[in-house]
């Protein structure tokens, strides 16, 4: 009887043993969850497998992991169909006083112009992220300082464009991202182009930024609308689309000046073009927006339900075939390039000679 005892005193010792063991090795909270899960059926819990996706980490925590191998760029092999640096949410806050040169620091493996290929790995996808801007720049610098990493941790070639109206006319979105599609395409043969807000953080790095069979709504639960769809057919913030979708679409529209309407116009024009709307789910497609009032410039656009109303008249006259611009300069900057361009104004375009 006391040798029976014994036996199961030492079992006891043993297994909390082997508890704390597993607990000091990997963290408290990860430990329990693998330990509690090797009861259940299956073996290693899922939660474990996949990396801890309840609690946000740090964006830049998995770059670490990145090593550039002592090959030739032509022997590397193809990366993953899934990249292992993936890990779900990541905590979004903004450091204060960030500048661009940190942000620089922090991303080693970017080249001049924003463009990033992994070292370790060759990336079957290749995206450029067109952004909108004017005097945006605290915007920018946040947006870059979460988007390089979130990027590549998903083992993507990729380059960063931003397309910037010059002059103080009215503020026209969708035409700057026309100019930023046949810009950025003239630099590399892209398959897939997402066209970003500047003060749009993505939140969740599941959240691919490659293409999909049909345009890809990705933003689609935003902070300020609660981490909802605030309707159907919403297509603005962050989408996505092939060289082909865009052309099938003829783009997006060049007359919407000022803040409005030109997200419901390009939804109309996928629908007209006979597509559908592709999107990740709500827990996966969140965004933190960076507040602010609307800028000088872009105030709201009083002809945009006007406009719309015409768009199943007009959507084959105006767009990508119809466009109109002038570039003035093409900067190759640290972290992404820079395109400043005349886009001149809703009284139509005039190039100064």
């Amino acid at each position: 009887m006391l040798l029976s005892k014994g036996r199961y005193l030492m079992l006891f010792v043993c297994v909390q043993m082997v508890v704390m063991a597993l607990m000091y090795r990997e963290g408290y909270r990860k430990r329990v969850v693998y330990f509690l899960g090797i009861f259940r059926k299956g073996g290693t819990p899922a939660a474990i497998a996949q990396g801890n996706l309840t609690r946000p980490g740090d964006v830049y925590a998995n770059l670490s992991l990145i090593v550039k191998p002592a090959m030739r760029e032509e022997d590397l092999p193809f990366c993953p169909e899934k990249s292992p640096l993936i890990s779900g949410p990541f905590r979004v806050t903004f450091p204060p006083m960030l500048t661009m040169a940190e942000v620089e620091q922090k991303n080693p493996f970017v080249r001049a112009g924003g463009r990033y290929k992994p070292p370790d790995c060759e990336s079957t996808h290749r995206t450029a992220i067109i952004i909108p801007h004017r005097n945006r720049e605290h915007h920018l610098k946040y947006l870059l300082y979460f988007l390089h990493p979130f990027l590549q941790r998903q083992q993507l070639n990729y380059g960063i464009y931003i397309i910037h109206q010059a002059g103080n006319y009215t503020f026209n979105r969708a035409k700057l991202l026309n100019v930023g599609f046949k810009e950025a395409m003239k630099d590399e043969d892209w398959s897939c182009m997402f066209y970003h807000d500047v003060d749009l953080i993505p939140e969740d790095d599941r959240n691919l930024y490659t293409c999909d069979k049909y345009p890809k709504h990705a933003s689609i639960a935003m902070d300020k609308f609660g981490y909802k769809l605030p309707y159907k057919t919403y297509f603005g913030g962050v989408s996505a689309l092939t060289p082909e979708q865009y052309m099938k679409m003829n783009g997006f529209p060049n007359n919407y000046w000022g803040w409005g309407g030109e997200d419901d116009d390009i939804a109309i024009r996928v629908a007209l073009s006979g597509m559908l709307i592709s999107r990740p789910s709500v827990q996966v497609g969140r965004y933190k927006m960076i507040k602010h009032e609307h800028d000088k410039g872009n105030e709201e656009n009083p002809k945009r339900f006007n406009l719309l109303a015409k768009t199943r008249r007009t959507w084959k006259q105006d767009g990508m075939n119809t466009m109109e611009y002038e570039v003035l300069s093409k900067e190759f900057r640290p972290l992404y390039t820079n395109i400043t361009v005349d886009i001149g104004s809703e009284k139509g375009f005039h190039p100064k000679t």
